[in-house]
């Protein structure tokens, strides 16, 4: 099956309540604003899944009705809730407690101004989600509902464009909760980072991880036609800038047919299995001619998830943030804190990894390379070469602290390297770390982050403080407002916190 990575086969629920009270012009009226807010919502370009507006909600029955219709439908990726009027909370009751998807509550008005001279009781009748929305809080913070709040009027450009990362979020979430991940060997050898409980990751996350040996892969790399090799070969040489020795009639275009071939044969098993993520170990490559470079990288931009090493945590973060982002500039990238500029006052970061970087990080053309690649003992991979764009970033690790995952997000800012990098024939990025290059780094060590993260430049840390939210997962912010001090007190927190939640 072929991966989707597009936001168009989404569907969210707009929610609206009132009750029976107000008799039914009343709720007519509330209807009739309600379908104008969600309309005016779905009609906006920003908001990037489709917006469903459902009937007004007056009781309990219809409530939890629409909650497990809404569980029932894979299309649908969450709800979102407003108090047009008074709705009481203890109809809700039954409802947020069956539904399983994320939610958002939109605490808004249908006016923007008060026509402070027209104002009688009938308008206050109508207009109280002043109110209402206080009333449907409380109910959720009672039942420990988990959901992100938005507040203000759904005209205003800062309100829609936290519902659109919301939906971002949600839509991360369900590609997640339906995932499989295929893992080509285990992971590298006497590395505990990238280890985990992927039973556990199955019951907190929702996605499938299973291993397949590296030669099933390789027979389906084997039977590649040479035909596809033709025509993949002629996209190398269309989309890239690819160096003579690799072209037709180049001494090592052999090493770029074989690269295709292992395009090919990856990607025809992934689909097969229907698969969305995966993992490859440079120490368990079986009869592969060489390390997968550009075919991971290639995917990678196609949207699938990958981790090097095994490391298969680190493999859904890559799937999650590509859907989030999808539609978006910038992309997702596996990621790897490789080495530092210590330069007082100007220090930087150098990420990169042995060949798997997508080239989704940059808008330039990449170079199509081949170069000697000291480990794995198989023949020199091919690989695309290029820098990352300058600007807004995060690189974020998930990590398995025994008792619950934990992710780690750092705000970083994009930036060229201090000079050209001729002899580092790999896909790059050099960031500053927010807020400064020390705290982060203490910081990140604190919370015995992980080495490999995925950088996203298309989504930030909003999508995965809301990612988070929905998978009632521990999250760690390291920004410009971070201090030492108080992380250290956040990180020995939340210990006892989710040691708590999770009960005996």
């Amino acid at each position: 099956m072929t991966l989707k990575t597009t936001l168009d086969h989404y569907e969210i629920w707009f929610l609206t309540g009132s009750q029976g009270l107000y008799g039914p012009e009343t709720l007519e009226q509330v209807a009739a604003q309600s379908k104008v807010i969600a309309d005016a919502l779905e009609e906006d370009d920003d908001i990037p899944v489709k917006l469903v507006w459902k009937p007004v909600l007056t009781d309990s029955d219809s409530i939890r009705a629409t909650m497990l219709e809404a569980n029932s439908r894979d299309d649908v990726i969450g709800v979102t809730a407003w108090m047009h009027t008074f709705s009481p909370a203890k109809m809700w009751i039954k409802g947020l407690d069956a539904l399983q998807k994320p939610l958002l509550h939109f605490h808004t008005q249908a006016n923007v101004e008060l026509p402070w001279g027209e104002i009688d009781f009938d308008f206050m009748n109508l207009n109280q989600a002043a109110h209402g929305d206080r009333e449907f809080g409380y109910i959720q913070s009672r039942l420990g509902v988990a959901r992100k709040t938005v507040v203000g009027h759904f005209s205003d450009p800062r309100v829609v464009a936290q519902i659109a990362t919301w939906m971002r979020a949600a839509a991360g979430w369900a590609a997640t909760r339906s995932l499989k991940l295929a893992r080509f060997g285990d992971n590298m050898r006497n590395v505990a980072v990238t280890e985990g409980d992927k039973t556990e990751a199955e019951h907190v996350f929702g996605v499938s991880v299973n291993t397949w040996g590296v030669n099933e892969l390789a027979a389906a790399v084997e039977s590649a036609s040479d035909a596809d090799i033709d025509a993949l070969v002629q996209v190398y040489l269309d989309s890239y800038d690819v160096v003579p020795s690799l072209r037709p009639g180049g001494d090592r275009h052999q090493s770029l047919r074989d690269g295709a071939a292992i395009e090919l044969g990856l990607r025809s098993f992934l689909e097969a299995g229907d698969f969305g993520a995966f993992t490859t170990n440079f120490e368990d490559l079986g009869a592969l001619k060489q390390l997968p470079g550009l075919a991971v990288q290639r995917l990678m931009a196609e949207g699938y998830g990958f981790g090097a090493e095994g490391d298969w945590k680190t493999a859904i973060l890559v799937r999650a943030a590509n859907v989030m982002g999808a539609g978006l500039p910038g992309g997702a990238s596996l990621m790897e804190d490789y080495t530092y500029d210590l330069t007082p006052g100007a220090e930087k970061i150098l990420g990169a990894h042995m060949l798997e970087v997508s080239p989704t990080l940059t808008s330039a053309r990449p170079t199509l390379e081949i170069h000697e690649l000291g480990i794995g003992g198989k023949d020199d991979p091919v690989r695309l070469v290029f820098t990352a764009d300058p600007g807004p970033a995060v690189v974020v690790a998930l990590s398995d602290m025994r008792d619950r995952f934990r992710l780690t997000v750092n705000v970083v800012d994009v930036v060229p390297p201090t000079a050209d990098l001729p002899k580092l024939p790999v896909g790059r990025a050099v960031w500053e770390p927010r807020p400064s290059f020390a705290v982060s780094a203490e910081a990140w060590l604190t919370a015995g982050a992980a080495h490999h993260t995925v950088m996203s430049t298309a989504v930030g840390l909003e999508a995965f403080e809301d990612f988070a939210l929905m998978a009632g997962t521990e999250l760690l912010i390291i920004d410009e407002n971070t201090g030492l001090r108080e992380f250290r007190r956040e990180v020995q927190w939340n210990a006892a916190y989710y040691r708590l939640a999770r009960g005996l």
